[in-house]
């Protein structure tokens, strides 16, 4: 029988460790976008540039609502990433069973495919 390759208990807490401050940075940032799309108010401005300034904050708010979609993909991942480790099947990759290396994990710990998988996608 074939033996399951994992890492370790140390180097799991290690990943975790790492995936909770980019969490709680992630979570920040968001709350940040959030809090960016509130108070911008055009109601005081004169009615000349209202229609210029109105196109422009949709424009803003659009690109805000996009990075904060995109924030908060981020943190689903990051959060499944914990969940993994408890697990213990972090850094496996889903693909081809194989563990992702370190240097990968550490770059973008939310990984789930190796370089190798990664690319075979692509084709």
């Amino acid at each position: 029988m074939a033996e399951i390759v994992r890492y370790s208990d140390a180097e799991l807490e290690e990943f975790r460790v790492l995936i909770e401050e980019k969490l709680a940075k992630a979570r920040a940032e968001y709350d940040q976008l959030i809090k960016s799309t509130r108070g911008n108010d055009v109601s005081d401005t004169a009615p000349t540039f209202k229609a210029f300034e109105d196109g422009a904050n949709f424009q803003q708010r659009e690109e805000v609502d996009r990075l904060a979609k995109r924030q908060a993909d981020f943190i689903r991942n990051l959060e499944a990433a914990l969940i993994r480790i408890q697990n213990k099947t972090y850094g496996i990759c889903r693909v081809t069973g194989k563990l992702i290396p370190k240097e990968r994990l550490r770059a973008v710990p939310h990984a789930t495919l190796s370089i190798e998988a990664k690319n075979g996608e692509k084709k």
